[in-house]
């Protein structure tokens, strides 16, 4: 039995929901869960950024505190390689320009 186009698009679409709530439920299911934190601040001084996080009436493990700062000096670290890669490429957009001249 032959089906219009319409008919088939109408029936693909109306599976798009279902798709989305499975998509959605297993996304839930094994996605990683975080706390929310009230009081954080983001604080940059000249020369050197510097994170400050108050944690008020929030008892956070010791290996969470390990991995928060681990990741926050990789982040820092990072932070460091994307400016020094910055100004390289700074720097020979500098010559090239200085070469065309």
């Amino acid at each position: 039995m032959a089906y219009s186009e319409t008919r088939i698009v109408i029936g693909g679409l109306a599976h798009v929901p279902v798709l989305i709530f499975i998509a959605n439920f297993i996304k839930g299911k094994f996605g990683i869960k975080t706390e929310e934190i009230k009081d954080t601040k983001d604080t940059v001084v000249k020369g050197e950024p510097v994170k400050i996080i108050e944690l008020s009436d929030i008892v956070v493990k010791e290996g969470k505190a390990e991995a928060i700062k681990e990741i926050s000096n990789k982040l820092d670290s990072i932070e460091q390689k994307a400016d020094e890669v910055y100004e390289k490429v700074k720097k020979k957009k500098d010559m090239k320009r200085k070469k065309k001249k």
